[in-house]
């Protein structure tokens, strides 16, 4: 939910930029949402955590005290086929780019914070 309300939060504050921290588990949930952010020019900061995982299935299963077998957690898996951000965030008229180290993202982030619009970080964990 949180790409939909990092929208809301654009649109009732204009003046301001929204930075929005998501998985991306969660993210797959309300990717159209960009598409929104884009067509609106909206100033949201998005930066996916990429563990390739739907982590808080697998969390909550956990604590459930299911004992889930292989199959059950290769549906809870985002590496087949690895989700590319960047280029899902272009598809959807954001500008993106990838961070996989602390520099990458400063100048990233730098660049994003700076610039109109919204865009969109991946950020490789």
């Amino acid at each position: 939910m949180g790409p939909c309300c990092a929208t809301g939060a654009a649109i009732a504050c204009p003046d301001r930029t929204v930075i929005n921290f998501q998985g991306d588990g969660g993210a797959m949930y309300t990717l159209q949402a960009l598409w929104t952010q884009a067509r609106e020019h909206l100033h949201v900061v998005t930066l996916i955590c990429a563990n390739r995982a739907y982590r808080i299935l697998q969390v909550e299963s956990a604590r459930a005290g299911v004992e889930s077998g292989e199959k059950a957690l290769s549906l809870t898996d985002l590496s087949r086929p690895q989700l590319d951000w960047v280029q899902l965030a272009r598809g959807m008229g954001v500008e993106a780019s990838r961070a996989d180290s602390v520099g990458s993202l400063h100048r990233a982030l730098s660049v994003a914070l700076a610039e109109p619009g919204p865009h969109l970080i991946e950020v490789a964990v």
